[in-house]
């Protein structure tokens, strides 16, 4: 953003100056025709240097050679979504981390344990079995019993209480059924928790900065810093004679600072419909593909726009 500034800056001193020489321009002039014999300009001399100047004045009607800066397409502060001691750290600055990488570990001894307690309840097969046991069991009992009450062999009340004995083991069933139904819920949440003492990159891009080390406790603040770099973004100022030339879609050529560099192209993807009164200008943001890791972000640059490339009305 400095750098961004300092364009705007330098472009309203050059402007501001060049339209002083102008003024001064005009008004020695003014001077001298007053008094034709003592200069060598006549009125159409300084009509042309006056005009010459007004051209330098004012915003470039070109579309190449604007300053520009490199930035990343994403920078991402990572945080835990719980508060921990962090465990472990496995990447530093400067690495390349893909997305779905572990980039952190917070200590989790706790949760593995419950995770451990919950997968037990969760595998449990006894109190099932049990139960499916005595409904089997309950309902061949009852068989007998309306069997027997035909020869009237037994009373009433055992086969009311045959019957009570089959519906009571088959609820029974059923609350077996609906306890290992929890029990594996509840081991999905455990395994959640655990899950969540475990950060994972959430881009493909390079580390920027590590905030915290192992040992230190991580609340609601920042671990690390990622960069995605692929692709890239570039940010120009453009005058305002470029106002509603520059298009999304078009094609640009973005030379990176420093000698030798190559061009790369790029496509326009935001044209800012607000304008800056102050330095007369509107933001453009451009994306260069960086699949092989070729562009450093951060870098000053140049960009020449193909106004014939337009897409769209």
């Amino acid at each position: 953003m400095r750098h961004e500034r300092r364009l705007e800056v330098a472009y309203r001193v050059s402007r501001f100056k060049l339209l002083g020489a102008v003024s001064a321009t005009m008004k020695q002039e003014t001077r001298n025709l007053k008094r034709p014999n003592e200069t060598g300009l006549g009125l159409m001399g300084s009509l042309t240097v006056a005009a010459g100047l007004c051209v330098l004045a004012a915003p470039p009607l070109w579309a190449g050679d604007m300053a520009c800066v490199i930035k990343p397409s994403a920078e991402i502060s990572i945080g835990t979504p719980v508060e921990g001691l962090i465990h472990t750290v496995p990447v530093e600055r400067g690495d390349w981390v893909t997305k779905g990488q572990v980039i952190v570990t917070l200590e989790s001894s706790l949760e593995e344990a419950t995770v451990a307690l919950a997968k037990a309840k969760a595998d449990a097969e006894a109190v099932l079995k049990s139960s499916q046991l005595k409904v089997g069991f309950s309902s061949r009992n009852l068989e007998r019993a309306l069997d027997l009450i035909k020869n009237n062999s037994i009373a009433q009340h055992d086969v009311d209480q045959a019957q009570t004995e089959k519906a009571l083991a088959e609820m029974s069933y059923q609350e077996a059924s609906e306890n290992k139904r929890l029990a594996k819920l509840e081991l999905n949440r455990t395994m959640a928790a655990l899950n969540l003492r475990t950060i994972r990159s959430p881009i493909n891009g390079v580390v920027m900065d590590r905030l915290l080390s192992p040992g230190e406790l991580a609340r609601q603040t920042p671990v690390m810093k990622l960069a995605q770099v692929d692709p890239l973004r570039v940010e120009v100022y453009a005058p305002l004679s470029l106002l509603g030339k520059l298009k999304t879609g078009m094609k640009a050529d973005v030379r990176p600072e420093g000698k030798g560099q190559p061009a790369y192209q790029a496509t326009v993807v935001v044209v800012n419909r607000v304008v800056d009164s102050a330095s007369g200008t509107f933001g453009v943001r451009l994306e260069i593909p960086n699949a092989n890791k070729a562009i450093a972000a951060g870098l000053a640059c140049t960009v020449d726009f193909h106004l014939s490339s337009a897409e769209g009305p």
